[in-house]
């Protein structure tokens, strides 16, 4: 049996005057139209496959939104995934020509549907236009491991990272910054800043304590804390918060069962593991898409 080849793409978008226009690129060696799309490079997170091939293809930077959809099909080198984010324009540069992409172009989600070659590339931008672009991102990562509070005779709010939760925050820092932060929140304990201050400090912004999201004063007072995660959602832009076992999954469990689309996640049954990232859409202020993201880095 042939090897499964690995690719990843996007859905790029940017607003104009007339809406949303999506980016298509035209490859002549096949002679098609296409989404951005490549195959993934040694060692490269199918995220960072997709924001690389968005750059290559069509010059712009992009930060990546909600998963959309995942394509397979057989090629002559064996069968072929690949996986397809909804992906924001964050500049305009001059797209160059070249051996890969010889033209690009901006157009309705309409238009794109009819250009398009394949007919999997246009169920990826339904499920697009079925999600709409989000206005908000809210990212909820659970703080990395910091072994066993049993083995730390400190405070427990002071426990920090393990080597394995060290590794987990690499992975982390590789990840956050394809989603483009505008913003980095933490709950007060030591491991749970740790966990997000490093790609912080890369990208220049600052982490502003969110006490709210402590297991601590959740138990207290769940109603504050979930109001205070409603107004994190709504920031517009991009929000990193770090928090605990204790408050994310009744937090995702919250958001989904006020979500104004189908979103395919149990509220009974919410994961969490430590370093792992729930990836939260919004549209005005309600949930359209929950992925959950167990392993930064794969």
């Amino acid at each position: 049996m042939k090897d499964q080849i690995l690719a990843a793409g996007a859905v790029l978008w940017r607003l104009s005057g007339s809406g949303v226009e999506l980016a298509i690129v035209h490859r002549p060696r096949y002679d098609d139209w296409s989404l951005p799309k490549g195959k993934l490079k040694a060692g490269e997170s199918m995220a960072a496959a997709a924001v690389r091939e968005i750059r290559e293809e069509t010059g712009v930077d992009a930060r990546l939104g909600p998963w959309l959809r995942d394509v397979r099909y057989v090629v002559a080198d064996g069968r072929k995934l690949v996986r397809y984010w909804g992906a924001q324009a964050c500049s305009s540069a001059a797209f160059t020509p070249n051996d890969e992409v010889d033209e690009l172009r901006w157009v309705t989600p309409d238009v794109a549907s009819t250009l398009l070659s394949y007919a999997h590339d246009v169920e990826v931008v339904e499920r697009l236009v079925e999600l709409g672009p989000p206005t908000s991102l809210l990212l909820l990562v659970r703080h990395a491991k910091a072994g066993k509070q049993d083995d730390w005779d400190g405070e427990d709010r002071l426990r920090p990272l393990s080597g394995a939760g060290r590794k987990q925050v690499q992975a982390l820092t590789e990840l956050l910054p394809l989603f483009g932060p505008d913003r980095f929140g933490t709950a007060p304990p030591v491991r749970c800043r740790d966990t997000v201050a490093p790609v912080a400090d890369a990208l220049g912004l600052p982490v502003v304590d969110e006490p709210l999201l402590s297991e601590g004063l959740y138990g207290d007072d769940p109603d504050s804390t979930l109001k205070r995660v409603r107004e994190l959602a709504a920031l517009p832009g991009v929000t990193v918060v770090s928090s605990q076992g204790g408050v994310i999954p009744d937090a995702v469990a919250m958001l989904v069962r006020d979500a104004v689309v189908p979103v395919a996640v149990d509220p009974d049954d919410v994961p969490s593991k430590k370093g792992s990232v729930w990836v939260l859409g919004f549209r005005g202020g309600a949930l359209v898409s929950a992925d959950y993201v167990e392993r930064p880095g794969s």
